[in-house]
C-alpha cells in the first residue's frame, strides 16, 4: 500500500499528480483510499504484527509474554495484553501451550538423524562437535550457557552465554566455533539433543550456511549426548555448585568462561588424551589446529 506515502508527501508540498504519476498509481483509486484511509493506529498495530510474527517464526515456543519483551526491544511500546490479542486473533500460540483447535501449527525445521550413535569419538579435529545448552540460577535469573566440544581433543571450541536460551545462544556458539577454528568445518558433524532452540530455523540456516551436518539424539535419551552431559557435570562440580548462590549473571559469565579456558582447556589432564589437556593433546597432535583456535 503506497497511498500513506503520498499522502505524506503531498504534506511536504509534493504535488499528487507527479507523485502518482512516479509510483505509476491511479490518482482516482487516491483520492477514494483517502476517503476512508487507514488510520495510524492501524498501521502501527500492523507494524507490530509483524514484530511479532519475526519473533515468533523464529522462538515458536515463545509465549505472548516473551514475545511481548522480544518487540519491546525493538522499540515497540506495547503491552502483554495487546501482545496477546494479536497473537489470539493470527493463532500464533507457543509450541508447548494449550493445544489448538484444528490441524495444529506450521511445523518447524526437520530434525536430523543421529549420526553418532553414541560413538564419541573422533580421528581428527573438526569431524564431530557435540552441543547441549545448560542454565543455572543468580539472584538476578537464570543463566543459559551454550557449549560446543570437539571429541577429537575434548576441547571446548564454542561458547555463548545468555540471560535467554533462545535459538541466537546456539548461533551465537556455532559462529565462534567456526571461527575458531578457521572457517574451514565444511562436513562437520554437529550432534545435540532435539530441544527446540537446536530445531529452530536460525539453527538450521546457520549450519547449512558452514556447510555443517546436524545430527540429533532420539527424544527423552540422555545417553545420546552422553559426551555433553558429562563435561557440563564438570561444569556442574567445579563452578556452578561452587557457592551456595551467586548475587549477579556477570559474576557467574565470569567464573564459567575462566573455569572453560584457564583450568579446563589449559589444566586438566584426561586419561583419554593420555594424561593431557586438550590443548596439550591439539598441540603435539594437530598444532596447526591448536594454532588456529
Amino acid at each position: 500500500m503506497m497511498f500513506p506515502l503520498v499522502r505524506e508527501l503531498a504534506v511536504d508540498g509534493i504535488p499528487v499528480t507527479v507523485t502518482c504519476r512516479v509510483l505509476k498509481l491511479c490518482r482516482q483509486q487516491y483520492y477514494r483510499w483517502l476517503d476512508t484511509p487507514f488510520t495510524d493506529g492501524q498501521l502501527d498495530e500492523a507494524w507490530l504484527a509483524n514484530a511479532i510474527f519475526d519473533a515468533h517464526r523464529d522462538d515458536p515456543e515463545f509465549g505472548y509474554r516473551f514475545l511481548a519483551d522480544e518487540v519491546r526491544l525493538d522499540d515497540h511500546d506495547v503491552s502483554d495484553r495487546v501482545v496477546w490479542r494479536i497473537c489470539r486473533d493470527n493463532g500464533w500460540w507457543s509450541r508447548f501451550g494449550k493445544p489448538k483447535r484444528g490441524k495444529g501449527s506450521k511445523p518447524g525445521a526437520p530434525s536430523h538423524d543421529d549420526l553418532v550413535r553414541r560413538d564419541f569419538t573422533a580421528k581428527a579435529p573438526n569431524v564431530v562437535w557435540v552441543t547441549d545448552i545448560t542454565e543455572h540460577w543468580t539472584d538476578e535469573g537464570k543463566l543459559y550457557c551454550c557449549a560446543i566440544k570437539d571429541l577429537y581433543s575434548n576441547r571446548i571450541v564454542g561458547w555463548a552465554i545468555d540471560s535467554r536460551m533462545k535459538a541466537r545462544l546456539v548461533v551465537a556458539a556455532i559462529e565462534m566455533a567456526v571461527a575458531r577454528r578457521g572457517g574451514d568445518v565444511a562436513g562437520c558433524i554437529v550432534h545435540s539433543d532435539r530441544g527446540s532452540q537446536f530445531r529452530s530455523r536460525k539453527v538450521h540456516r546457520a549450519l547449512t550456511r558452514h556447510g555443517l551436518v546436524g545430527s540429533m539424539g532420539q527424544v527423552g535419551s540422555a545417553g545420546d549426548n552422553a559426551a555433553m552431559e558429562s563435561f557440563f557435570a564438570l561444569l556442574q562440580k567445579n563452578v556452578l555448585d561452587r557457592h551456595p548462590r551467586w548475587s549477579t549473571r556477570d559474576e557467574l559469565r565470569i567464573e564459567i568462561v575462566t573455569w572453560i579456558e584457564r583450568t579446563y582447556h589449559q589444566r586438566r589432564r584426561q586419561p583419554a588424551l593420555g594424561r593431557l589437556t586438550p590443548i596439550e593433546y591439539e598441540m603435539i597432535n594437530t598444532p596447526q589446529t591448536a594454532t588456529a583456535a
